[in-house]
């Protein structure tokens, strides 16, 4: 729950912190400007009220680890889903609206999360997970969508450590094994999921693991 509202409250802070100029540069999702990974966080946001406004009676069918959809192919941005995205927020126009939707809808989702019980069990994608394992997933979801909301402005604020840090234990456990620790939780992550290639040097340090990766969650 901790890791949850720090991951989310550094991200909405981040997208805060942008200038009107900011929301027309690539971000580090294929296909997306930053307008459109902001448009995409107020629909991830409004997924979780839907969610946590959803409780379920039946047995938890998925967890933080298995909740996750593991591709081998990389986006390519032609979704429709993905598209649709990109016509929103081009349809917002004023960036000034992006920021207050996004203030206005996240904040309620982080105010809906810090009420809800952690062993409480919901509805999501035909699936269910206890809340505890529904926030886990977000904190991972938030932590990547921070370092794609900086990917090409290098002046922003980092995620937290500690959402870093929990990220990349749930990306190990989604991987089937721990990344070296030459790896920074940073690094870990972003070439874990295919955000940036490994170097010479990182790739003989995965050993076997580089055969598995990258691993594209959805």
């Amino acid at each position: 729950m901790d890791h949850f509202s720090t991951a989310w409250t550094a991200l909405r802070a981040a997208v805060a912190d942008l200038s009107d100029e900011d929301f027309t540069r690539p971000s580090g999702c294929t296909g997306w400007l930053v307008r459109d990974l902001v448009c995409h966080l107020v629909i991830d946001a409004q997924d979780v009220l839907i969610t946590l406004a959803t409780p379920s009676g039946r047995e938890p069918t998925r967890d933080a680890v298995t909740y996750w959809e593991v591709s081998g192919t990389p986006p390519t941005g032609e979704d429709p889903l993905d598209a649709l995205t990109v016509r929103l927020a081009a349809a917002y126009g004023d960036p000034g609206l992006l920021r207050f939707h996004l203030d206005d809808v996240g904040s309620a989702a982080g105010r809906a999360a810090v009420l809800a019980d952690p062993a409480g069990r919901v509805g999501t994608r035909d699936q269910v997970l206890t809340v505890a394992d529904y926030l886990s997933v977000y904190v991972l979801e938030w932590t990547l969508h921070h370092l794609d909301l900086i990917a090409h402005l290098p002046d922003q604020a980092q995620p937290p450590a500690a959402t870093l840090g929990r990220s990349r234990e749930l990306l190990e456990r989604i991987a089937g094994s721990p990344f070296p620790a030459s790896l920074s939780d940073r690094d870990a992550l972003l070439v874990g999921t295919g955000r940036r290639d490994p170097t010479g040097a990182e790739r003989a340090g995965l050993g076997d693991l580089a055969g598995r990766l990258p691993l594209y969650l959805g």
